[in-house]
């Protein structure tokens, strides 16, 4: 046992000072590690103090969830957060990239970043000297997954072996829970109607990546990916910046809806999950989304804590 809390030690000690800009920055060790640290903060056996550090928010794309949990966080931590919309600062009047991630790394301790290109978030990386924390991309949502497979955890036990079902559109919510899933030893099955896949490279990279002999697939059949599965999960079809889409999407997606006669092919014991916000009546039913099976807002709970504890380990707070 003690070889094991050993373990979980050194591999949040080695998270001291580092970006998370994807699910595949930290090791299959460091992840279950992140996950420990993140159960013992929300039951209270462990608190960290940080004292009086700060976190800056850059967020160009709207937020609830992410922004009030990484809020919170940082106040349990000790510290605190600074809004850094870029419509209230000069980075909305074109100043360059990299003088602003120079000047805010010498106000800030860390930064978490919430816009629409990966590359963006890459760019302030390069040119930050403080952690670069990614708080949502259209490529990944690294911080979501945490807390999903936290989620599970939480209800099923040790994760390797366990398989999650996403249905629905491959989007950055899907990359994660593939790359975090692989990482984690978790089955990931991604169920999505032709033409929205996740794509082929973060699927490439997640089979290799893969721990405990974990299977990273992608069908069309919502029942198959669904079938047996300890989690089920979905999320809107539309996502930030594809509104104009809409009405094609409602289409393609018609068969992908998470409904009661879906979850039927599910394990007996299965959760459902969603990363919020929901549209009742498309991607899933009310009457799913109210059930005894759903585990939604424990899951929303749990951004509060998974970035709780991913804060302390970049940080160096252990």
């Amino acid at each position: 046992m003690a070889t094991a809390a050993a373990g979980v030690a050194a591999s949040l000690t080695a998270l001291n000072g580092r970006d998370f800009l994807s699910s595949a920055d930290f090791s299959a060790e460091e992840t279950a590690a992140l996950l420990e640290l993140a159960s013992q903060l929300k039951s209270g056996e462990r608190r960290i103090d940080l004292g009086n550090r700060v976190l800056g928010l850059i967020f160009t794309k709207a937020s609830t969830r992410t922004r009030v949990s990484f809020s919170v966080a940082m106040t349990r931590l000790g510290g605190q957060t600074v809004d850094l919309n870029p419509s209230v600062t000069q980075l909305g009047r074109g100043e360059p990239l990299q003088d602003t991630a120079r000047v805010l790394s010498r106000y800030c301790d860390a930064l978490a970043i919430r816009t629409f290109a990966q590359q963006e978030l890459v760019d302030y990386a390069h040119w930050s000297t403080v952690p670069v924390i990614n708080a949502l991309t259209d490529l990944e949502h690294p911080c979501q997954a945490l807390a999903d497979f936290l989620t599970m955890r939480e209800v099923h036990g040790d994760l390797a072996g366990q398989t999650l079902a996403y249905v629905g559109d491959g989007n950055n919510v899907a990359h994660s829970l593939m790359l975090c899933g692989a990482l984690l030893g978790v089955n990931v099955r991604i169920g999505c109607p032709d033409g929205f896949e996740p794509l082929p490279g973060i699927l490439d990279q997640a089979r290799s990546l893969a721990q405990h002999g974990a299977a990273v697939e992608v069908m069309s059949d919502p029942v198959e990916a669904v079938r047996g599965a300890q989690a089920v999960y979905t999320d809107v079809w539309a996502s930030m910046g594809q509104e104009q889409e809409q009405q094609e999407r409602e289409q393609a997606f018609a068969a992908f809806c998470l409904d009661q006669e879906l979850m039927a092919h599910a394990a007996s014991d299965a959760i459902v999950l969603h990363c919020l916000p929901a549209h009742r009546g498309e991607e899933i039913t009310a009457e799913v989304m109210e059930g005894a099976s759903s585990r939604i807002f424990d899951q929303a709970e749990n951004r509060l804590h998974a970035q709780q504890a991913l804060l302390a380990a970049v940080l160096g707070g252990l």
